[in-house]
Formats: structure tokens, C-alpha cells, sequence
């Protein structure tokens, strides 16, 4: 159908037909096309028990790897205590199962879509049990070291196929859009409720617990994914490219591992900056080489597609911004306010709710705005709710609530619709390719707001008070105020300049649930 000014609605299939009478898994699907846009409606179709099943162990495996991101942290004194690691040795624990899950986004992204996402998936999650069992039984700090970074290898191989598989389970777009949403706040849950869980399991038993619950997960996993999960892989047969393979992985690390440690040392040390050199030296000639490439391991076509491109850019920086400012919100809480360690654990959870809540109804308000405006009011909603938390930061933390909840809407928002887009942007032989590279920006948005913020408060607090931020207690905790606020606001004012950008570059192509 061509565009133009107007469309007249096509002619539609009845669900009720004279031979075989009224069939209701039949879907009334409407397209209309008005300059430019297109718009989808589709009727609600319920879910079988096979795709329940299947959207399950997808969720709970997305849960397992994003709790396991947070757990670790909260062990470290019962780590530190039984283990006896050095300084270095408790930053590798915390640290390295992040690295290389970030590193091998891509490269496992793209071994899905060669060996099969299935067998990639149900492999990684057996492995990821075999290494929380090693970690949690680990006598010596290189031990559990290397057990974690087996544990971010299977997590790289878990996470991409996760959501590929969301599209070959459900082909139906409105119910494929709920799916990504419910997948969307299992991971978001489980970030959030990775301490928690960690907090529980330390006040009963030893440190090992938290790695350990893993274990029945991954059973279950294993068990009903063997079942419910359909097989889906690229036709074509061609080997993942060594080269290709190397300098993705070492570049992504590099960089990564440069973020992390300017956050960690700060911006006055020059090892850092010798990472992030050597890792974008490493990724030019990994693109150069992806250019050559008849099957590349990063598909350069896909950034062509400004839909594609703009979504990247947007969930990069909606994840900065959030993890950057609600890292740092429950330490100044605590540090500021004398919040006790539940208090501040607790301080972000309106955006946690509101996140979840957005998330399983993103379909909902997609359905009713369409692609491009759901971004768009999710990214909006994001900067207005940032600038209003750095003006009330000086106030109670009552007043933040509502600017927490407004940044909650628009984290569970934008990375939803974004997670759709980059599954329909690429084609069914490259999708786990596709989804790599959007796992891989939002890993990149979380080290870069921790390590990016971080140096910001401390460089607004230098300003305004002329002492480290880590004096806070000898100095004035006013000008810790003052940073944070300053900082938080800045954030704000990125994610609604990054707006305008979406605003021009994503074309709107929306599901009705």
C-alpha cells in the first residue's frame, strides 16, 4: 500500500467465516497509513499455555542474570571476612561478572543466531548454575573470581537469547509487545530486588546462599525451556569470525573496565584513561573490519535504519541518567539525611514500582501512542522527573517520590518500546545479533552513570565546598547537597536535549494491544 495524505481502511478478514463458523483465536488486524506512520490494531489474543510457559523461563532467566548483578555487593563484608581477598581482589569479585557479560554481548548474540538460540540459551543456563555453585563453595578469592567470570560468559549467552526468543515465541504483535513488557520488568525487578534478596539470605545463612538460589532456577529453566522453547537460528552456516570475536570483546572490556575505574579512583590517575584509549583503539578496527565483512558480527546495516539508531541512543541515555542518579541517591541519603542501611535500600523503590507497573502495560500505552510517542512521553517524563529531584534533593525525601516515580514511568517505558523496535529492526536471521547490540548499550549506559555521575558530584562538590567528596563529615554536607542536586539536574537536562534527537529521528510505527 502506498502512503499518502489519507488511506481508506483495507478490507478486513472476519474471524466467523460460513464454512467453519466463528473461530476466536482469529485476530481482526486493521492497518491505516497517514503521513508516514503506520498503526497497528490488533485484538487481544490470549496466550497459550506453551507460550506461558515459554515467556516464563525467558523472565526468570533475564531475572536470575540481573540479579546476580547486584547481589554480589552485599556479601562483600561476609566475603571480605571469611576469604581474607586483598583491595584489588574484592573490586575483581564485584566487578568482573559485569565486565565480561558486557564484553560478550555481541559476540553471543551472534552464536545464537548460528547454533540455535534455544541450545544456546538452555547451555548458558546450566553453565550459569555450574558457576554459582563453584563461587558459592569457592575457598580462595581467585576462585570465585574465575567462577564469576564463567558467570558472566553463560550470563552474555543468556541475556540476548532471552529476548530473540520473545519473537519467535509470539508472532502476534500485540501479545509479542506485552511479552517484551513482562520481560522488561522481570529485569528491571531483578536489578532492584538483588540486594534485597541478598540482605534476606545473609541474615540466615553464610554468603554462599546468594549464588546458591540460583540453582533451582536454573533446574527450572533447564527443565520446562527443554519443553516450551522453539528452536530458532540463521540459515546461513558461516563461523563466527575469531578476529572479529577478539577485538569486540577486548575493545567493549577496555572500555568498560576504563568507565569503571575512574569511578572507582577517580579522574586524577592515568591507568583509566589508558583502558578507554586501548578499547576505542580496539573497536575502530573492529568496525573497520565489519565493513569488510560478507556476514559481520556487528551489523553496521541496522544503524542505517534511524528508527534503529535513535532507539540505541535513547535507552543508552535513559539508563545513564537513572543508574547514575539512584546509585548515589541512597549514599546521600545516608551520608546527608541519616538514613539507616534498610531506609536507603528502600528510598528507591517508588521508582522501582513505577518502573514495573509501566513496563507490564507498556503494551497498553504503545497500543494508544504509538511508537514514536510512547518514546517520546517516556523520555520527556524522564528529564522532567530528574530536574525535579535535584530541586527538591535539599528538601524531605517525601518530595521525591513523585519525581522518582516519574523517572520509574520512563525507565520501564523507553526500554520496553526500545527492546520492541530493535527486535523488529533487524531481519529473523540477525535478530540475536540485534539484541546484542541493544544489551550492549544499555551495560555500556549503566557503567557509564555510575562512573560519569559519580566524577560529577564529586567535581561539583570540589567546586562548591573546595574539599574531596569523600570528606563529606569534615566538611559541609550542604555542599553535598548542592552536588548531587546539581548533578541530578544536569542529567535531567541530557535526557530531554537527547528528546528533540529521538523526536526527529524515529519514525512512529505503533502496535494497539
Amino acid at each position: 500500500m502506498v502512503a499518502g495524505p489519507t488511506a481508506r481502511w483495507p478490507a478486513t478478514r472476519s474471524p466467523c467465516s460460513a464454512a467453519g463458523g466463528c473461530n476466536p483465536d482469529r485476530t481482526l488486524t486493521r492497518r491505516r497509513i497517514t503521513g508516514g506512520s503506520v498503526r497497528v490494531r490488533s485484538g487481544r489474543r490470549p496466550m497459550t499455555r506453551r507460550q506461558l510457559a515459554a515467556l516464563t523461563v525467558l523472565c526468570l532467566a533475564v531475572f536470575m542474570v540481573a540479579v546476580d548483578g547486584t547481589v554480589i555487593s552485599v556479601a562483600v563484608p561476609a566475603i571480605t571476612e571469611e576469604l581474607k581477598p586483598s583491595y584489588n581482589q574484592i573490586l575483581w569479585i564485584g566487578d568482573i561478572y559485569s565486565f565480561v557479560l558486557a564484553g560478550l554481548l555481541i559476540t553471543m548474540g551472534n552464536l545464537g543466531d548460528r547454533v540455535g538460540r534455544k541450545r544456546l540459551l538452555l547451555i548458558s543456563s546450566v553453565t550459569f548454575g555450574v558457576a554459582s555453585a563453584v563461587a558459592a563453595f569457592a575457598p580462595t578469592p581467585e576462585l570465585l573470581i574465575a567462577a564469576r567470570v564463567l558467570q558472566g560468559v553463560a550470563g552474555a549467552g543468556l541475556m540476548p537469547s532471552t529476548l530473540a526468543l520473545l519473537r519467535t515465541v509470539f508472532t502476534d504483535d500485540a501479545q509479542r509487545m506485552r511479552a517484551v513488557g513482562i520481560w522488561s520488568a522481570a529485569g528491571a525487578g531483578g536489578a532492584a530486588m538483588g540486594p534485597t534478596v541478598a540482605g534476606i539470605l545473609l541474615e540466615h545463612f553464610y554468603w554462599g546462599s546468594v549464588l546458591l538460589v540460583n540453582l533451582p532456577v536454573v533446574a527450572l529453566i533447564a527443565a520446562v525451556g527443554a519443553w516450551a522453547l522453539p528452536e530458532a537460528r540463521s540459515q546461513s552456516r558461516q563461523p563466527l569470525d575469531a578476529a572479529s570475536v577478539v577485538l569486540s570483546t577486548s575493545g567493549i572490556l577496555g572500555v568498560v573496565y576504563g568507565i569503571t575505574e575512574l569511578a572507582h579512583i577517580g579522574l586524577g590517575h592515568w591507568p583509566p584513561y589508558l583502558a578507554l584509549a586501548a578499547g576505542a583503539l580496539l573497536l575502530a578496527v573492529f568496525l573497520r573490519r565489519q565493513r569488510q565483512m560478507p556476514m559481520p558480527l556487528l551489523d553496521l546495516t541496522l544503524f542505517a535504519q534511524s528508527r534503529f539508531s535513535a532507539a540505541i541512543v535513547a535507552q543508552t541515555v535513559i539508563v545513564f541518567a537513572n543508574v547514575g542518579a539512584l546509585f548515589f541517591l541512597p549514599i546521600f541519603l545516608r551520608q546527608v539525611n541519616g538514613f539507616s542501611a534498610l531506609q536507603s535500600g528502600l528510598s528507591t523503590l517508588p521508582e522501582s514500582l513505577a518502573s514495573l507497573a509501566t513496563a507490564f502495560n507498556a503494551a497498553r500505552l504503545t497500543g494508544r501512542w504509538g511508537q514514536r510517542r510512547a518514546m517520546l512521553v517516556g523520555m520527556a517524563a524522564g528529564g522532567a522527573g530528574l530536574i525535579s529531584l535535584g530541586l527538591v534533593i535539599p528538601l524531605s525525601y517525601p518530595a521525591m517520590v513523585v519525581p522518582l516515580m516519574l523517572m520509574g514511568f520512563s525507565f520501564g517505558l523507553v526500554v520496553t518500546v526500545v527492546s520492541d523496535l530493535v527486535l523488529m529492526s533487524a531481519s529473523t536471521d540477525r535478530v540475536g545479533a540485534a539484541t546484542g547490540i541493544s544489551e550492549t548499550s544499555f551495560e555500556l549506559g549503566n557503567a557509564l552513570g555510575i562512573a560519569i555521575v559519580g566524577s560529577l558530584v564529586s567535581l561539583l562538590y570540589l567546586f562548591s565546598t573546595g574539599l574531596p567528596a569523600n570528606l563529606t563529615a569534615a566538611g559541609d554536607s550542604g555542599g553535598l547537597t548542592t552536588a548531587m542536586s546539581g548533578a541530578t539536574i544536569i542529567c535531567g537536562v541530557l535526557v530531554l536535549a537527547t528528546t528533540f534527537v529521538v523526536a526527529r529521528a524515529v519514525r512512529e510505527q505503533a502496535v494497539v494491544a
